[in-house]
């Protein structure tokens, strides 16, 4: 295996994602929702940015999360939300698949 590329990080085993079921991760002291969804992976911050909690418990749908406690969804590409309670984007973070290896740079926001 190679190094991981600078400023990014192990996640997860790709094999531990299952198909649009979030997966809570903390690198470097911050919370990561790593969702597999449509083809893809995404790396969300975990916290909603209305309330403080998290994001990984939500609901994925067409590359949405939605938050469990008052339903603001929030783009897995973007971060931003689709509509009320929440008005904040939430930060979204680079993703690069090696091999099995989910590798996610929090040190960058996309």
């Amino acid at each position: 295996m190679t190094a991981p590329t600078a400023g990014f990080q192990r996640a997860c085993a790709l094999g531990d994602l299952e198909e649009g079921t979030p997966k809570r991760v903390e690198l470097d002291g911050v919370p990561v929702s790593i969702v597999r969804t449509e083809g893809e992976v995404f790396a969300i911050n975990d916290i909603c940015s209305h309330a403080n909690v998290s994001l990984s418990e939500g609901e994925v749908e067409d590359c949405q999360i939605e938050c469990w406690l008052h339903g603001s969804s929030f783009d897995l590409r973007t971060g931003k939300p689709s509509g009320p309670p929440a008005t904040k984007p939430v930060p979204v973070y680079p993703v690069k698949i090696e091999g099995d290896e989910v590798l996610v740079s929090v040190t960058q926001e996309s």
